[in-house]
Order: C-alpha cells, then sequence, then structure tokens
C-alpha cells in the first residue's frame, strides 16, 4: 500500500490539523503516521481509499499487486478534465482523451503533459485500433433530442447527435465497460423517452445497463449537483458494478473553501452589488425589499417557479448550488457568504474538487466555463474505484 502525502495533507488541511498535532493525537511517542493508519482515517473522517494510490489494485488482487495490470481508458468530451484526472486518482490509465475545444486541450496538456490528448472533432476519430486493447470508455455527452417517427429508435436512428458517437466508439471499441455522465433531466427529458431510446442503444451494442442519480454533495464535494451515472457491462463478462455509497452528511461550502489560496475572479457592476449587498448568507431575491426586487429582477419577478438562483448568495455551512460557466448572470449568481462579489477562480474550483495546482488555460471566463462544465473530480474519483473494483474481477 502506497501513502499519499499529498492526500493525507489535503485532508488535514480540511481538519485544521497541523502535522505536530497529527503525531500527537496518534501517538504519545510520535509514532509514524503509516503504523496508525487506522486512527489516521477516523482522526480526518476520510476513508482508507481517499488516502492512498492504487488502492483499488491491491484490495483486488492483495496477493499479485505487483503485476496487476492498469486499467485503460478512452474518455470523450474530455473538457478542462474533472472526470479523467478522478479516474486517475482511481489508477485508471488514459490511453486516448477526445476534446474538440481548444482551450479544454491546452488546460489538459499543460496539467498533464503525458496524457495522449486528441484535439478533434469526435465525429472524425476513428477507435477500431483501440479494439482489444481498451477497458472501458467513459464520457459526458452532452444531451440532445432524438426525433420520434412513431417507432423505436435504434443505433442508427440516433445519427447527428453526440450520443451517436459516445455509442459508436462503444461499438468499434467494444471495450469491457462503460461509463455516461449526463444531467439529471436526461431521466425525465421528452417524457423520459429519450433516456430509454440511450438504454436500448447501449444493449443493442451487447451491454447489460444500469443507472443511477448521483448529488456530488454526497460524495465529497461541496456542491448541489444532480448527475445521472450510466454504466455498461459486455453482457459476455461476469462481473457486476456497485455505485459508491453515499456519505451520510453533506459536504458543505466550508469544507470546500478552507484555507483556499487567492486568486483572479470576476467583479459585480457597482449596481449589482448593492443589490447583493442585502442579501443574507443562505439568501436570494426574496430577501431583497420589494421595490428593489422588482427593480432587479424585471418581468422574471412575476414568472413562476426557478428563481431561487437569482441573487443568491451562498452560506458556509451548505453546499454550493450546482456552479454553472459564469457566477455572475442572474440566473446563476454565486454570491461568497462574507464578501459582496461572486466566487474566484480558484473558489470555483475548489467548489467542483479540483486541486489548488490544476490550473485553467484561456481568459478568465473561459475558465469559469471549462470548470463550471467540468465533472467533480471528488466524485468521479469514488466512481472511479468502484469501477476499478468490478474490472479487475475479470484480470
Amino acid at each position: 500500500m502506497q501513502l499519499s502525502k499529498i492526500k493525507v495533507k489535503e485532508a488535514m488541511e480540511k481538519k485544521g490539523i497541523t502535522k505536530s498535532q497529527m503525531s500527537v493525537m496518534l501517538s504519545d511517542k510520535h509514532s509514524p503516521i503509516k503504523s496508525h493508519i487506522d486512527k489516521l482515517c477516523a482522526y480526518l473522517d476520510v476513508d482508507l481509499f481517499f488516502l492512498c494510490d492504487n488502492l483499488a489494485f491491491e484490495m483486488c488482487n492483495p496477493k499479485n499487486n505487483s503485476k496487476q495490470k492498469a486499467i485503460s481508458c478512452i474518455e470523450l468530451f474530455a473538457g478542462s478534465g474533472g472526470l479523467a484526472l478522478g479516474l486517475e486518482q482511481a489508477g485508471i490509465h488514459h490511453s486516448l482523451l477526445v476534446e474538440i475545444n481548444r482551450t479544454c486541450c491546452e488546460t489538459l496538456k499543460h496539467n498533464r503533459p503525458h496524457w495522449p490528448v486528441l484535439c478533434k472533432d469526435i465525429h472524425n476519430v476513428d477507435f477500431h485500433e483501440y479494439q482489444g486493447s481498451v477497458d472501458l470508455v467513459t464520457g459526458g455527452f452532452p444531451c440532445q433530442a432524438f426525433s420520434y417517427a412513431g417507432k423505436k429508435l435504434g443505433f442508427e436512428d440516433t445519427r447527428g447527435t453526440l450520443f451517436y458517437e459516445f455509442a459508436r466508439c462503444i461499438q468499434e471499441v467494444k471495450p469491457k465497460m462503460f461509463m455516461a455522465e449526463n444531467v439529471r433531466g436526461l431521466k425525465s427529458h421528452d417524457h423520459g423517452r429519450t433516456l430509454e431510446t440511450i438504454l436500448d442503444v447501449f444493449s443493442s451494442l451487447g451491454y447489460k445497463v444500469q443507472y443511477q442519480i448521483l448529488n456530488a454533495c454526497y460524495y465529497g464535494v461541496g456542491q448541489k449537483r444532480k448527475r445521472i451515472v450510466i454504466i455498461g457491462i459486455r453482457n459476455n463478462l461476469n462481473l457486476s458494478f456497485e455505485y459508491p455509497q453515499a456519505d451520510d452528511h453533506m459536504t458543505t461550502l466550508k469544507d470546500a473553501l478552507r484555507n483556499c489560496p487567492a486568486s483572479d475572479g470576476i467583479l459585480y457592476s457597482e449596481k449589482k452589488r448593492k443589490v447583493m449587498d442585502l442579501v443574507p448568507p443562505g439568501g436570494c431575491w426574496v430577501d431583497l425589499p420589494e421595490d428593489i426586487a422588482k427593480d432587479y429582477m424585471g418581468a422574471a419577478y412575476y414568472s413562476t417557479g426557478g428563481k431561487r438562483g437569482m441573487a443568491r448568495r451562498i452560506a458556509w455551512d451548505e453546499p454550493c448550488l450546482t456552479l454553472t460557466c459564469s457566477p455572475i448572470q442572474k440566473q446563476t449568481e454565486r454570491c461568497h457568504p462574507d464578501e459582496t462579489r461572486p466566487f474566484t477562480i480558484r473558489e470555483y474550483a475548489r467548489i467542483q474538487s479540483f486541486p489548488d495546482d490544476w490550473t485553467f488555460a484561456g481568459g478568465i471566463s473561459d475558465q469559469y466555463k471549462q470548470i463550471g462544465n467540468a465533472i467533480p473530480v471528488e466524485m468521479a474519483r469514488r466512481i472511479g474505484l468502484q469501477l476499478v473494483i468490478a474490472l479487475t474481477e475479470t484480470q
């Protein structure tokens, strides 16, 4: 078992525990941390998976862990690397990452020069060469409506959508497993028929499929972010997948932003700042005087539902609302609890559980967009550990 110093330090910082304090808590004689791993996990309130690199490999095959074959993965729609980084932390090796956005590709290449990043339109990528050599295909394909003509759609009927390209990769590579991530609304989109089509297509390609909606704030992420996670297992393999167990508590904004380094961030206009000054932590437009709320919200004041994100200031003791591509638009405001300003770039990244050394290319608007579109790293890591456990059953 290899102890990760970075992860131990991260957990200690979240708890506000210094190195000397930890030594005292673990032993009166300042015994080494490794000899008290159970106490370490208890004091830091984390599990053993969090603190150790490649632990899943060792647990699945403790007698032969030195010869354990790395699990290989193709990731599609890689974005700024949230999913890829989480899977890497779980011990998964990336054989290929495909992303069309050049700024995102710059982010990936800067942070992980050794990753094989292909900055190309997925429509023009042939995946046949990876057949037989890749265990896993992953990605968060953008949700697009399918055209119904009174009949059940098949694989070819979804041509023209990005889902089709994801499914095409699976068809050409024939991985042991795949993991597809999407917005929670996919479940109810077009009265559930879009999801039904997606599951039917995956089944027609020879996979057993299952799905579950996960809320990131119960998986170590300081953000309410509900996503549907679809898992596929090739029919000829006798293995099973279990979703990561949810925490019994939500990770709060305070947990996420403890000791967050300073960084650049966008600012409110003077007019907006004066409005946001009136909103308490945990509050929104309903806390404004009626005349100010009407002026600020315009026609939206008289609409029904879906307005609690407007003029929203987050409280320390709650998870942040779902981050979007901008923390400053009226429908997506995410104001700091104490200071009247949007979250900074590093705060935005922390809320998505990116490590502080993960930097983002492009201008400040590009950086917010990359972070807002990402899959939370810690939730991805926990899913990745479960994928590793499932896949090592076949090795």
